[in-house]
């Protein structure tokens, strides 16, 4: 009996039915077809109808999921151009060498992997040969991104290519000697050919995607036109479970990138067993991509499958497919004919019927060996449909066997990521497979033999000519000898030395006035590349909107809210600014994208991304690390720094350790600037360092770390000292003395030194006239802007005493002389300042602000910290106290003083 009450559902439709007689008609026919033919008829005509609509622009829901079959029918594969013999033998020399690269590698216990390249071999032979475009074509070429497990089958590659000898092979892993391979690439460690650096996993695909969007924002600025390249990404499933794999797909769909392609090996295996043991990791990916947009090809079943999904009438074989889990697939991979008979058609009666029809051969070719991802006209066809869609990225779903080739001890084993190495037997038996003349007297001691067919064999002069065709060898890095940047006019840095006088200015106001002043010159601002996470306005950055432009590909399709105010916002196809929201992830792939421009395109830019330094190393120093390895050049700017200086924010926005994290990246170089005047001189040196005139063994592939403050205070202005700018670079100067500060102390008073960086200068500079005033001592004041660097050229120093030269740190030359002890003091934990300790001749003491952060006023939080001036007088006193230069009641005193 129907309830009255109950709401009906054409109630909870909240559209208008129109016609709701045809309604009720085409939905009759969905009941009449599911109770003649089944409910799964009736499924199948509902995904091809909105398939259907999908394809002909009917505004529906996409959907998400299509069935467990290959996107592209075997009728519709286009013929592979070219010679598919020579490259099915090209591709078995570089599973040979790959493997045996990594075996004879393994008696030196250094590791490597087998598995994946054997699974990905055909995917990137296939691209190889038809369609990564290089260097020296027209254009920029592709970008590669490799991953990173699949390197030994590229430098099998380039072997056979002749780009490498046996000697690099029999290096890899094994570097300090020379002609040596890095485990992955690593352009800092094999320039000539990495580009990208893709481990750790999951920043190659983020980086991947804002490298397609920067390759859009240089065409639309009329930098280079790069609207001809390409982007690569080769991924692992396992590896998409990283959230930055998947962190930035929604940009990519919603900028239209079809610029971009990813191709995930779906080999269903991690590290250490199945992906989605209960679930299918490639339906799961395809829900991903295609509810973010993106344009999905699955390559999923090799041409052996074609017989079965013939005689697939009832639809019973694609339904089997889409409910079978991942692990079970990889367990019919090791099964004989009769288990998978029985587990995987025995579960339908029309797939038993099916099975009677086919041989156990023909059961074990499909389930053992036949996927989308082994065969090259699979992956050529998915790859051709890439590149011809429009408007969207590409992602190309294809399934591989971990381990295929390898022998039955390999393939689709949970161990497999583990196992380095194959016997001479196993070899043997893969050579057979592959049916390369390797000789059994070859084996030599028992050590596999490479195997390379000669360099005027058909196999090289094919693979040579294939990439001439396309553009030259690849991957490849290549830096063209590019003419120094002309210097920025001395103006725009001059204006900061004269201070501020009685105006408030906050450090990372000079920082920003600077900017702005430099993406004026003539002939290099508009190389400068201003990244910001959606924090603008607290940077004071609003006024660079309407002069430089947000870069949009829309441009502004709307009417600002604020059009009518100076500043308002503005957006521009030709915009300078990338202003990438809440994300400092993907901020920082724009940071490596831009920063790397000068050997990606040719074309060097200036990027500069100013963020909360609390969320930049904390947050993202595995891609800074990603920066160093990939040898970017620019500035980090670490925005309302330190710990106390930020009020009210509270401890997850209180920095009291970048500088710590930033000292560990040999690339960094890290600068604490406590003045607007050496914040000019800073950004000059690194202007010439990374873009103008090089000096001899200078290394230019370095970025520079800036923390800069939101606190208002007068600037002063340089002082006149001599060695002035070349104290600020190297990381230590005298700012001034008791005598030259104007404090009147006694006649052979004690005496300290007070070293600070950052807003500490100023508390140390009102310590100082404490010092003076209330206790008769006389201290100097120095500013650190560089506590890492000072470390850094008192290791080298010490390096250099081992071998026998004579050098003497700077920290130790500055310091020479100066009367009494030491007194470091920084808005940041005490280990930042600390790091020159041992090179200190003086007495050491510091302060800084160790523990968590805490919100309150500037004032009570450094009372709290206890770096306040008043901390510091104190500290001062306890110090030269222990010397027996002021009376021991004099600590005690001060801090009842001043309620310490």
């Amino acid at each position: 009996m129907t309830d009255p009450n109950a709401i009906q559902p054409s109630e909870l439709d909240q559209l208008p039915d129109r016609d709701p007689e045809e309604t009720a008609e085409w939905q009759a026919s969905l009941d009449a077809v599911a109770k003649a033919a089944g409910p799964h008829r009736a499924a199948y005509l509902m995904r091809r109808t909105l398939e259907r609509a999908e394809g002909t622009g009917v505004a529906l829901p996409k959907l998400l999921e299509t069935d467990y079959v290959n996107t592209i029918p075997t009728a519709a594969e286009p013929a592979v151009p070219g010679d598919e013999i020579l490259e099915d033998r090209i591709t078995a020399w570089n599973r040979w060498n790959a493997a045996a690269m990594v075996t004879r590698g393994a008696k030196h216990g250094v590791g490597g992997h087998i598995a994946t390249f054997a699974s990905a071999a055909w995917l990137y032979e296939t691209g190889f040969n038809h369609f990564f475009q290089g260097k020296e074509g027209n254009g920029s070429g592709d970008q590669l991104y490799i991953q990173g497990h699949a390197s030994p089958g590229i430098y099998a590659r380039a072997f056979l290519d002749g780009r490498l000898t046996e000697q690099h092979l029999d290096n890899f892993r094994q570097e300090s000697g020379g002609n040596g391979l890095p485990s992955y690439p690593h352009p800092r460690r094999l320039p000539w050919l990495w580009e990208f650096p893709t481990v750790s996993m999951g920043l190659g695909p983020l980086s991947a995607i804002y490298q397609a969007r920067f390759n859009r924002y240089l065409t639309a600025r009329g930098v280079k036109d790069v609207s001809s390249s390409h982007v690569w990404a080769f991924l692992g499933d396992g590896e998409m479970d990283e959230p930055e794999s998947t962190a930035a797909l929604a940009l990519a769909a919603r900028e239209g990138l079809d610029n971009l392609t990813f191709v995930i090996n779906c080999n269903l295996q991690r590290l250490d067993g199945p992906v989605r043991a209960n679930f299918k990791i490639v339906q799961e990916l395809e829900a991903q991509f295609r509810g973010a947009g993106w344009n999905v090809v699955k390559t999923l079943w090799g041409t052996a499958w074609d017989e079965l999904f013939a005689l697939d009438t009832t639809g019973a074989l694609v339904r089997r497919l889409r409910e079978v889990p991942d692990a079970q697939v990889q367990t019919y991979q090791t099964r004989d004919a009769a288990y998978i008979r029985e587990d995987f058609f025995g579960k339908d009666p029309a797939l038993a019927e099916m099975a009677k029809l086919l041989g156990d051969d023909k059961i074990l070719e499909c389930f053992h060996l036949s996927r989308g991802g082994h065969e090259s006209r699979k992956v050529y066809a998915a790859y051709r449909a890439a590149l011809a869609h429009r408007g969207a990225p590409t992602v190309i779903l294809a399934q591989t066997v971990k381990g295929h080739t390898l022998g039955e001890g390999f393939a689709s084993k949970n161990a497999n990521h583990q196992m380095k190495k194959l016997s001479v037997d196993e070899f043997k038996a893969m050579r057979d497979r592959l049916d390369l003349p390797i000789k059994d007297s070859d084996f030599v001691d028992g050590v596999v033999p490479y195997g390379h067919p000669g360099a005027d064999s058909p196999e090289v002069r094919y693979l040579q000519e294939r990439r001439a065709a396309l553009g030259g060898p690849a991957p490849a890095r290549r830096v063209h000898p590019l003419p120094a940047l002309p210097a920025p006019a001395e103006k725009a840095f001059a204006s900061f030395d004269k201070g501020s006088g009685s105006q408030n200015v906050a450090t990372t106001m000079a920082f920003v006035r600077l900017v702005k002043d430099l993406v004026r010159d003539k002939e290099t601002g508009r190389r400068w590349v201003p990244i910001v996470p959606d924090e603008a306005r607290t940077f004071g950055m609003e006024s660079l909107f309407p002069s430089l432009g947000i870069y949009s590909p829309k441009g502004q399709t709307y009417e600002p809210v604020d059009r009518d105010q100076l500043m308002y916002y503005k957006e521009a196809k030709n915009g300078q600014i990338l202003n990438e929201g809440i994300t400092e992830a993907g901020s920082m792939a724009d940071f490596i994208a831009a920063s790397t421009s000068y050997a990606t395109h040719g074309e060097p830019m200036i990027p500069f991304y100013i963020f909360y330094s609390m969320f930049g190393w904390q947050r993202t120093a595995d891609q800074m690390w990603q920066l160093g390895d990939q040898l970017g050049r620019g500035f980090l700017v670490g925005a309302t720094a330190g710990r106390t200086t930020l009020t009210g924010e509270g401890l997850q926005h209180a920095d009291g350790h970048s500088p710590v994290i930033a000292a560990t990246n040999p690339a960094a170089l890290s600068y604490d600037p406590a003045f607007a005047y050496e914040i000019a001189v800073i950004v000059r040196e690194g202007l010439r360092r990374m873009y103008g005139e090089a000096r001899p063994g200078e290394d230019r592939d370095v970025f520079y770390y800036l923390t800069v403050y939101n606190e208002p205070l007068p600037q002063p202005a340089k002082p006149a000292a001599p060695g002035i700018d070349e104290g600020i670079v190297k990381g230590l100067y005298r700012f001034n003395t008791a005598e030259s500060a104007g404090v009147t102390v006694p006649a052979n008073a004690p005496r300290i030194q007070l070293l600070g960086s950052g807003t500490a200068i100023h508390w140390a500079l009102k310590a100082q006239q404490l010092l003076a005033d209330e206790w008769g001592v006389a201290a100097d004041v120095w500013s650190a802007t560089s506590w890492t660097e000072l470390r850094r050229d008192a290791l080298e120093a010490d390096a250099a005493l081992l071998r026998g030269e004579e050098r003497v740190p700077y920290v130790r030359q500055a310091l020479h002389g100066a009367e009494g002890p030491v007194l470091a003091v920084s808005d940041y934990m005490r280990q930042v300042p600390d790091q020159i300790a041992q090179w200190v001749d003086q007495d050491w003491s510091s302060l800084g602000a160790d523990g968590f952060g805490l919100s309150d006023t500037r004032e009570a939080a450094r009372r709290h910290f206890g770096v306040d001036a008043e901390s510091v007088v104190v500290a001062a006193l306890a110090q030269l106290a222990r010397r027996g230069e002021v009376k021991a009641a004099a600590v005690k005193e001060a801090r009842e003083k001043y309620g310490l």
